[in-house]
């Protein structure tokens, strides 16, 4: 990760809680560092640049209108995010993941390829990846609690995307659904409010 925002400096982050954020299709960093100020402030949290251009934003990977993605592409982003982690975790009491939109692709997709190491997932205004070599390489045995917040008359993620991700996220985490009618697709400060909660009861 060339490019990462962090809500704390240096000195101040020994020991806390790591909250990693990932921003959506053609957007930055900025996105996610908006919503430091509505989160807890006992997490430190990193505000991750996706690596590949998009339009003026950037990617995490290739996606079209049907949300559709190629499995190298999607391994190659995660593994990059993976390591980073890796190269961070040991000065962390924990790390939990929060994605926007694609990034809630990328922050479910590390949930499935380490299912164990992150205590607390949420995912806004996105989807889970349908995706069969994904699916043939995850082995969740214990769910994990993951939050998902959207509007359901949300027109960038298709039915069938909605669809998916419900059937998997109940069937593979211990699953906290919210909806926020008129919220579109975006985040709003009643659903930053309910993620807090649910960061400080599984993860503080």
């Amino acid at each position: 990760m060339e490019t990462v925002v962090w809500s704390k400096p240096e000195a101040e982050r020994a020991g806390t809680p790591l909250l990693v954020m990932m921003h959506g299709y053609g957007t930055d960093e900025s996105r996610m560092v908006n919503l430091f100020d509505h989160l807890p402030a006992e997490f430190t949290c990193a505000a991750l640049r996706a690596p590949m251009p998009i339009a003026d934003g950037y990617g995490w990977f290739l996606l079209d209108y049907f949300l559709t993605n190629d499995f190298a592409d999607v391994i190659a982003a995660a593994n990059s995010v993976l390591s980073w982690i890796d190269s961070v975790k040991g000065g962390h009491s924990s790390v939990s993941l929060l994605g926007y939109s694609q990034g809630m692709a990328m922050a479910s997709t590390l949930l499935r390829l380490r299912p164990r190491e992150f205590p607390a997932v949420v995912g806004l205004s996105g989807f889970v990846l349908n995706n069969d070599l994904l699916a043939l390489s995850e082995s969740i045995d214990v769910p994990p609690p993951f939050f998902w917040g959207r509007d359901k008359a949300d027109l960038v993620i298709n039915d069938e995307a909605v669809e998916y991700t419900e059937e998997w996220l109940n069937a593979h985490t211990q699953l906290t659904a919210r909806t926020y009618p008129g919220m579109g697709h975006a985040m709003s400060r009643a659903e930053l409010a309910d993620v807090s909660v649910f960061l400080r009861h599984y993860v503080l």
